[in-house]
């Protein structure tokens, strides 16, 4: 096992919030000779390194993790959803997600860890993709290879410097991903098309990753961004296939349901730190998202103890 690899995994945990809930805080930590923002191990040396199963506690990491299952089986949950793991599985967790491996102890395969930044260029598809798909024999095989590639080249960057190159590490990562990707290639009038909108998608979605405690409207993004609020709306329609005002409402009630089932903050407390007004806004807006009161989904799928 490679010294960079040992470093990379070994993270040490911390407890968010005021120390009541579970939720562990992985920061990424570039592996001694491996400082490039990418990194490939897979689940044998995940297991090998995790002794003490600290995998299956739910985890926050800022990175990127990539993966793919060449064989066996498991399961894995990510932002409540239970995902079933067997050959042919894709995973990408994103930084923020809040996961955990709940059993991959007969998985094998690649995982790649890598900054957020790192992945050469951007495409809607890759904005987009779920957390779990599944790839069939032949896209498998490809995948594979391309993450083989990947890692040879991410282990010669490491043993010998002068060959190290980050920019065609950048590149095969993309390939990787785009190889793996669930969406079939578009036709060429497709593409263009979409490069039209993916700037102004990927400027949005960055936004509203930095501000949608603080934004509610977008028109707040459009004044910010320089666009107009129909140029944003069709933009997100075209990546995301949902409106402009839905994206951000879903980012939101994200971020609400994990506060309110990681954390102890009262229900007050999470209207706060998503800057709504008063609770009964948030109260108004949660059920109305998620069908059902804070409370309850705190009830429902809590990990910590509530405040009194």
């Amino acid at each position: 096992m490679s010294s960079n690899v040992d470093s990379s995994v070994k993270r040490d945990p911390t407890i968010v919030e005021n120390g009541l809930t579970p939720v562990r805080q992985l920061r990424y930590l570039a592996a001694v000779g491996s400082p490039y923002g990418v990194e490939v191990l897979d689940f044998a040396a995940l297991r090998a390194m995790d002794t003490h199963r600290r995998r299956a506690l739910l985890q926050r990491p800022d990175f990127h993790v990539f993966a793919l299952i060449s064989s066996g089986t498991g399961t894995h949950e990510a932002d409540f959803h239970s995902h079933r793991l067997t050959p042919g599985s894709a995973l990408w967790i994103r930084p923020g997600m809040v996961h955990r491996w709940s059993d991959i102890d007969a998985c094998d395969g690649p995982l790649v860890l890598f900054r957020p930044g790192f992945l050469s260029g951007f495409t809607a598809a890759e904005a987009t993709a779920p957390v779990c798909w599944h790839l069939d024999r032949q896209r498998l095989s490809l995948a594979l290879l391309a993450a083989e590639h990947l890692g040879r080249e991410h282990d010669a960057a490491s043993t010998t410097p002068r060959l190290a190159s980050p920019a065609l590490l950048s590149h095969l990562l993309a390939a990787l991903i785009l190889r793996a990707l669930p969406d079939a290639p578009a036709s060429a009038d497709a593409v263009r098309a979409g490069d039209r909108h993916t700037e102004v998608f990927r400027d949005y979605r960055a936004a509203v990753e930095a501000h949608f405690s603080e934004w509610h409207h977008v028109a707040d993004y459009a004044r910010a961004l320089g666009y107009d609020v129909r140029t944003i709306t069709r933009a997100t329609r075209a990546a995301a296939g949902i409106g402009a005002k839905a994206f951000l409402d879903q980012r939101i009630l994200l971020e609400a349901k994990r506060l309110l089932a990681h954390t102890d903050l009262p229900v007050t407390g999470c209207a706060r730190r998503l800057g709504f007004r008063d609770v009964a806004n948030f109260t108004t807006f949660f059920r109305r998202q998620a069908d059902l009161p804070p409370a309850a989904w705190r009830a429902a799928y809590g990990t910590a103890r509530p405040a009194h």
